[in-house]
């Protein structure tokens, strides 16, 4: 097996801590993955990966070889970009994480355009509003939204997620229209658990710069935003959601806005990618597809 591709599957051995995970990522056979670390730690006369029947390691050996391997690849990968002719696009498969719903709203209906564009990629799509390891699930980008925490990842800011107050004519006809955030002591709100942690978010607002925070009652409590838009819907209470998600229901006259000068403070969205020196063509192509698309349809 040629070097780099020793060194590639060695890489992702590391990254994924599987045997398993990696030859998933990569599309080979388990049998292949392991075959080719033996061979290499012939190679380089060293052990790399400490194996037990329920995990692998990395040696300290292997740690440093590793950041090694991964500069090797990259240049490796960066060179052969310069010799491509000008009229060969991006090509191979793209790896792609999305929250749920502006997956399934926003980008797979747009996703014709793009494969029409890039008729050399292919791409495995995801939908989750759980976190997601890039480098242990072989993700080559992922869009988040919301503070970050991952300090080892490539970044790209696309813009604002703006919030909204809204609720149903029915619900408004039965208990009125409530002007601040003081009202709500006489409103039912629709509660958001997160999926994750289980903790219930408390209502927002931003005001002369400053965020503030107050817990709120109702009888519902839903973990999706699908289950808090249906029973807004129904009239069983206000909601904070992304404006993107209810605009249509706006426009139709289904939910109406409330409070607007008192919203929750927007939420970042960005675009992260592990930490390489040379981005695919595939990835760069598709950010800078995804960047318009997601400011046009969220503005």
């Amino acid at each position: 097996m040629d070097r780099i591709d020793l060194f590639r599957i060695f890489a992702r051995v590391v990254e994924t801590a599987s045997f398993t995970r990696a030859a998933d990522t990569l599309k080979m056979p388990r049998s292949t993955i392991s075959t080719a670390i033996q061979e290499l730690e012939t190679r380089v006369g060293t052990r790399l990966l400490a194996r037990t029947t329920r995990s692998v390691s990395v040696t300290p050996d292997g740690a440093a070889f590793y950041d090694h391997c991964v500069r090797l690849v990259a240049d490796v990968e960066e060179t052969e970009a310069l010799f491509r002719h000008d009229d060969v696009g991006p090509l191979g498969v793209l790896r792609v994480n999305l929250p749920g719903r502006i997956g399934r709203l926003i980008v797979a209906p747009a996703l014709p355009e793009f494969l029409k564009r890039y008729p050399e990629v292919d791409i495995e799509l995801g939908m989750t509003d759980r976190a997601v390891n890039l480098v242990e699930d072989g993700i080559d980008c992922v869009l988040r939204v919301g503070p970050l925490q991952d300090s080892e990842l490539v970044g790209r800011k696309i813009g604002d997620l703006v919030l909204t107050n809204v609720a149903s004519p029915a619900y408004l006809k039965e208990y009125g229209v409530p002007k601040t955030p003081s009202d709500l002591t006489h409103h039912h709100v629709i509660r958001y658990a997160s999926p994750s942690s289980g903790r219930v978010e408390e209502w927002e607002w931003a005001k002369d710069g400053d965020v503030h925070t107050m817990p709120v009652k109702g009888r519902m409590t839903v973990n999706s935003a699908e289950a808090s838009i249906a029973c807004c819907l129904a009239g069983l209470g206000l909601i904070q959601i992304p404006a993107y998600d209810v605009k249509h229901h706006i426009s139709a006259g289904e939910l109406v806005e409330v409070m607007p000068d008192w919203r929750a403070e927007s939420l970042p969205m960005t675009i992260l990618y592990p930490h390489r020196k040379h981005l695919s063509r595939r990835v760069q192509a598709f950010v800078e597809w995804v960047v318009p698309l997601l400011g046009q349809s969220m503005s």
